[in-house]
């Protein structure tokens, strides 16, 4: 009787059968966690990666609202194809303060992983009020109206509250400065900015709806905060310093 023929020994046995599940899950869970051990972490803490600032946290808001994760995905998997197209495939480091992620499963548009600085912001500006106007193609919808929603004093700190329970280590100062923040990143004139940038390094500010008149006076806009959001989608890591075995032990 060949071995192949003895199943029968585990079809008639229960005690064996379970004995022999065991096996197998034991033998696959093993191969599974014990490269983990050579982690340092499975979350690498990656050079650049911060929280968000309270304009960028209310354009992601703006985009989760939207619906925008239905039809375009923020990871780049690690294949020839999408390398070369979008870029440097995505690190979880790089989504360790989404809650939830975004990285999302369909792509009836472009995986925007990478879209940050790709484009002007009067490009964002444009293809969002009407999409066809670039993208004769598009079947996106217009999101005009972003340019005249403001976005609501109150959320502001809410917004980073929440995240903070939620384990993104916002500082207390970066709370009680939320709402300084959101409007100082909209102003590049603003006394303020290098307090903004002194918070999260790298934050650039200037007007990103376009209406410099209307951010100088405060005034905030649901496109400035998805265009920002936006334009910092891949930037904060420098890929060009980036060393994928620093994590390893």
């Amino acid at each position: 009787m060949s071995l192949w023929n003895k199943h029968a020994i585990f079809e008639k046995n229960s005690i064996i059968l379970t004995i022999g599940i065991l096996v197998v899950v034991s033998i696959g869970g093993l191969v599974e966690i014990a490269p983990l051990f050579y982690l340092r972490s499975t979350i690498e803490k990656v050079e650049g990666v911060r929280p968000y600032t309270p304009l960028e946290l209310a354009g992601r808001a703006i985009y989760v609202r939207e619906g925008c994760y239905n039809c375009h995905s923020q990871m780049v998997r690690p294949l020839r194809d999408e390398v070369e197209r979008y870029g440097h495939y995505s690190l979880a480091a790089e989504s360790m303060y989404d809650k939830p992620f975004q990285w999302g499963s369909k792509r009836t548009g472009p995986d925007l992983a990478r879209v940050g600085g790709k484009y002007s912001d009067e490009w964002h500006v444009a293809h969002l009020a009407n999409p066809r106007s670039i993208v004769p193609q598009s079947i996106m919808p217009g999101y005009a109206f972003l340019a005249q929603a403001e976005i609501r004093p109150e959320q502001v700190a809410n917004h980073l509250r929440a995240n903070r329970l939620g384990g993104v280590p916002y500082t207390q100062e970066q709370m009680d400065n939320a709402l300084a923040d959101l409007r100082t990143q909209v102003n590049p004139d603003s006394p303020n900015v290098q307090a903004l940038q002194a918070r999260y390094p790298g934050a650039t500010a200037r007007a990103f709806g376009g209406n410099t008149a209307a951010a100088a006076n405060g005034t905030v806009t649901e496109m400035d905060a998805l265009v920002a959001y936006l334009q910092v989608l891949g930037t904060m890591v420098d890929f060009r310093t980036y060393d994928a075995r620093a994590n390893m032990r």
